[in-house]
């Protein structure tokens, strides 16, 4: 089993920058991908980022690529989603998700595991 926790969202003005952590209680972190999804009101959840299990592969969407990274401390089991130049249009729910032996997969269906999300609110 693994449990994911979100911290980090907030309210910012648009280009301000936020940094979002996913803390995950599992003894084999190295095992999992992870990855960063999206869901904003009324509209379905959407790929952010993901991470391969050993760090190798990275993956982005094309509406963050240039502006938000993905990084992991495998030491403090944690996934961080760094994020620049916020936009107006990247207000939503962030979650967190794990896959067992990921290589991270821009699909939601890959990852067996979600956090509760964490709120990020960009101004115009």
């Amino acid at each position: 089993q693994v449990q994911l926790v979100e911290s980090g969202g907030g309210f910012v003005q648009a280009g301000g920058s936020l940094r979002l952590s996913c803390a995950a209680s599992v003894r084999t972190f190295t095992q999992y991908g992870m990855g960063w999804f999206r869901q904003a009101p009324g509209k379905e959840r959407e790929f952010v980022a993901a991470i391969a299990d050993f760090g190798g592969i990275t993956n982005y969407a094309a509406s963050v690529k240039g502006r938000f990274t993905i990084s992991r401390d495998n030491a403090k089991n944690t996934v961080y989603l760094h994020m620049n130049v916020l936009e107006p249009e990247d207000t939503a729910i962030y979650y967190c998700a794990a896959e067992f032996r990921g290589r991270g997969s821009l699909r939601p269906q890959s990852y067996g595991y979600w956090g509760q999300g964490t709120q990020v609110t960009v101004s115009s």
